[in-house]
């Protein structure tokens, strides 16, 4: 019944050993310009009106912000295709700054995409609540946030069942926002075709008289101002990079035209937004957005405007959800990359029967809910969070590929590539500062505390993976000695006699145990059978060279021990799996090799540590323990062998 219901609601297993899955998963440009592009679309929701209101009475030097923009988005996007190009297995701003600076570098990076997407989930989800409040009564507005909270709930459960189901799903409302807010800015701009004369000159007039008041240093403070606090505008960019390796092949070129996509729509989106509010001279109203504003003008005060004005906004809004989802698909991936490098827990590598990050989604929900109830949903705060750690990435991630053709001067477009990335850091560095200068007080701190917070985190648990490494490799040394060819030809084994099962995960754990179980029942066992499951995580999916290496070292581990024991003439066999669940693959395995001996003990060792805590019981698993239950209910027994660390 319970798996029934599982499958109803994330629907049926998906088999990763089959040719054409990872095939099948792939995202092509306009799928992944859906999915991950649309987060850097719908920052034009937000980014253009917090720019807009922060030049107050000044608003004729829009002009130059819009322009300012458009510049900004293309340079980010060609910086981010060199990224795409050095990195076609994906990692984005983390791998950049791991490989190409220091691994230091690339914890900041992280931990920063960590916090940045689940602020890509809370401010999506709440600016998509506005966009849906802006014309509904005041007196409903209390109930905003319960609208947010049903969004991320929504978003995970879509996503627990797969990233192309849930892209699917949502590409409708993406292509709707899309080609309505392309008419009305494209409407808008020509309806005002004669303001267009008019707005250039007032700007440059505008300008030189307040460069008269505050002079020019002033004015480009101004600028800066409203420049920076409107660089939600270019979050999202990262997004493609980040997920390369979930991009049909080839994936550098899907992935430069997936950016291409991206910077064409969001500059057109945010440019024209920028535009359209000067020329029609728009206010901010109580309740309503500025883009609720501006396009109640367009559409006018008829029954038919009004109802056009309403399918917009919930497009608008529906994009907002589509962006958000853009976090549950990019973040659980920057949570593995982490995890297979021992910053993060390694279950957060783990797929479920969906080839989803689950642990990640969950985790990223969770965190979303909290920071949505910490602000509640107040967009001008949480643009302010989330800016500073999305232009944090992007500084490291440039600033590595700067490195990299520094280092790489023999290549013929070296100097092209380094001017080009050397520029775009500088920009997107400059926006960083200027915005930790001015929102610093206003909740920068508050995202500067968090970053560091999980950047402590992940110290920690990196010392502690790396003290256990390094414990089990002095352990191979002394008890994994080198194995020659077997001289005699292996004994037959006969099932019905005294067998141990051995469950193995390590060959060092596995040799460990096979000694402990002869030293504590001499002669006790004529057989030995050692089993192993291996994990497909998202390491070993990105590619059939990682799937096959991860098959290879499982193959190579569990042959050893059956030539160890062979060479000392004990009849041995193993069997190995691999699948996404280890704990329902290793129930398969003990069932079936159960049932062929009748006579055996299961065994298996688990790390004891000299002080035992809650960190160390959250980084490691507890199959030891759940497969003992298991086979007791079976009516089998399983011994867990302590192995101090």
């Amino acid at each position: 019944m319970r798996s029934r219901i599982t499958e109803m609601l994330f629907g049926s297993a998906i088999n990763p050993f089959q040719p054409e899955t990872r095939k099948k998963l792939a995202l092509y440009a306009m799928l992944a310009w859906v999915g991950l592009g649309a987060d850097a679309l719908s920052s034009s929701c937000y980014g253009p009106e917090e720019a807009f209101l922060a030049l107050g009475t000044h608003s004729q030097l829009s002009f130059v912000i819009a322009i300012m923009t458009v510049l900004t988005v293309f340079i980010i996007a060609a910086g981010y295709s060199q990224v795409i190009e050095l990195f076609p297995n994906g990692g984005g701003g983390y791998k950049v700054a791991s490989q190409l600076l220091h691994p230091y570098a690339g914890l900041v990076a992280g931990s920063a995409l960590i916090v940045d997407y689940v602020l890509t989930i809370a401010i999506s989800i709440a600016s998509g609540t506005d966009a849906i409040f802006s014309f509904l009564p005041l007196a409903w507005h209390p109930y905003k946030l319960y609208v947010a909270v049903l969004g991320v709930l929504l978003l995970m459960g879509l996503n627990l069942r797969g990233m192309k189901e849930a892209i699917y799903v949502l590409m409708p409302i993406f292509l709707g926002f899309f080609i309505s807010h392309l008419a009305l800015i494209l409407y808008g701009v020509i309806a005002h075709s004669g303001g267009l004369l008019v707005v250039i000159p007032h700007a440059i007039a505008e300008t030189h008289a307040l460069a008269g008041m505050v002079g020019w240093m002033g004015v480009l403070g101004i600028l800066l101002h409203a420049y920076s606090l409107g660089s939600g505008t270019y979050t999202g960019l990262e997004s493609v990079s980040n997920n390369a390796n979930q991009l049909e092949e080839p994936r550098e070129k899907t992935g430069k035209r997936t950016m291409l996509y991206m910077a064409l729509s969001l500059s057109l989106m945010a440019g024209g937004i920028i535009l359209l509010y000067l020329l029609w001279d728009v206010v901010p109203l109580p309740g309503k957005t500025l883009n609720a504003s501006v396009f109640a003008s367009i559409l006018g005060d008829s029954w038919l405007g009004h109802l056009t004005l309403v399918i917009v906004l919930q497009l608008e809004a529906g994009l907002l959800l589509v962006a958000a989802n853009a976090g549950f698909m990019a973040g659980p991936a920057v949570l593995a990359n982490m995890a297979a490098d021992n910053w993060l827990p390694n279950r957060f590598r783990h797929l479920s029967n969906r080839l989803v990050v689950q642990n990640g989604v969950v985790l990223y929900g969770v965190a979303a809910l909290i920071i949505l109830y910490f602000t509640q949903g107040a967009v001008s705060l949480l643009v302010v969070l989330y800016s500073i750690n999305v232009f944090m990435t992007f500084s490291l991630s440039l600033l590595g590929v700067a490195v990299y053709w520094g280092k790489h001067q023999a290549l013929p477009t070296w100097r092209r590539h380094l001017a080009l990335s050397l520029f775009a850091c500088l920009i997107t560095t400059s926006i960083l500062l200027v915005t930790l200068y001015y929102k610093f007080m206003s909740g920068g701190w508050a995202t500067l505390l968090i970053t560091s917070s999980v950047i402590s985190v992940a110290l920690v648990i990196r010392y502690h993976y790396d003290y256990l490494a390094k414990k089990i490799a002095s352990m191979e040394a002394l008890l994994v000695p080198p194995l020659g060819e077997v001289g005699v030809a292996p004994l037959a084994i006969n099932p019905n006699d005294p067998t141990a099962i051995i469950f193995v995960n390590n060959k060092s754990i596995g040799m460990h145990t096979l000694l402990s179980v002869k030293r504590l029942f001499p002669h006790q066992f004529k057989n030995f059978v050692f089993i192993a499951v291996g994990a497909v995580d998202t390491r070993c999916f990105q590619g059939q060279q990682e799937f096959d290496a991860m098959q290879a070292h499982f193959n190579n581990m569990l042959d050893y021990l059956v030539r160890y024991c062979q060479a000392y003439q004990i009849p041995a066999e193993s069997y190995v799996g691999f699948g996404t669940d280890p704990m329902l693959e290793l129930k398969a395995l003990a069932d079936k090799v159960g049932a062929k001996y009748p006579h055996a003990i299961f065994f298996a060792s688990r790390l004891i540590f000299a002080k035992e805590n809650l960190v160390k019981w959250i980084l490691h698993n507890h199959t030891p323990q759940a497969m003992q239950d298991y086979l007791h209910e079976q009516g089998r027994e399983l011994m867990i062998l302590p192995m101090r660390v």
